[in-house]
């Protein structure tokens, strides 16, 4: 499990990826403008030399929010998640950040899980947040 920052070159296996996991995906364009930030940081995970997971986080002054954190279906549940959450949790604080915020889909419980697991607290809901009407949990971490 190899993990490395994002390249311009990876954006279409991202996309893919987005289109598999989620049912309002981020666009290659949004991937792309974001990866174009200098407040942003993506970081993935290759093995056999295909993109498995990645994630990206934008930082502004000491606040951060976890903005995609995305695994293929057939390497769930090994670690790779907690793995690309790490990372953007030492970049973030690499780079000054007092709290992380992220918001996670009710319904999306394995992710809650992670992020609990990896101390996040609850902070509120926002509804009908997604563009399917659903709503998101709101969860922040405080960074030493």
């Amino acid at each position: 499990m190899n993990g490395r920052c994002w390249k311009m070159s990876d954006l279409d296996a991202i996309a893919q990826i987005e289109r598999e996991c989620f049912s309002d995906p981020w666009s290659r364009r949004m991937l792309a403008d974001s990866f174009l930030s200098d407040k942003f940081y993506g970081v993935l995970l290759e093995e056999d030399g295909a993109i498995v997971a990645y994630g990206g986080v934008r930082v502004i002054l000491d606040e951060a929010e976890i903005q995609l954190v995305a695994v293929s279906e057939m390497y769930r549940r090994c670690g790779r998640g907690r793995k690309i959450l790490q990372d953007l949790l030492e970049i973030a604080a690499g780079k000054g950040v007092r709290r992380v915020f992220l918001e996670v889909r009710v319904s999306n419980a394995s992710a809650q899980i992670l992020y609990l697991k990896s101390g996040f607290t609850g902070l509120y809901c926002r509804t009908r947040y997604y563009p399917d009407g659903e709503d998101a949990i709101v969860m922040m971490r405080e960074l030493a």
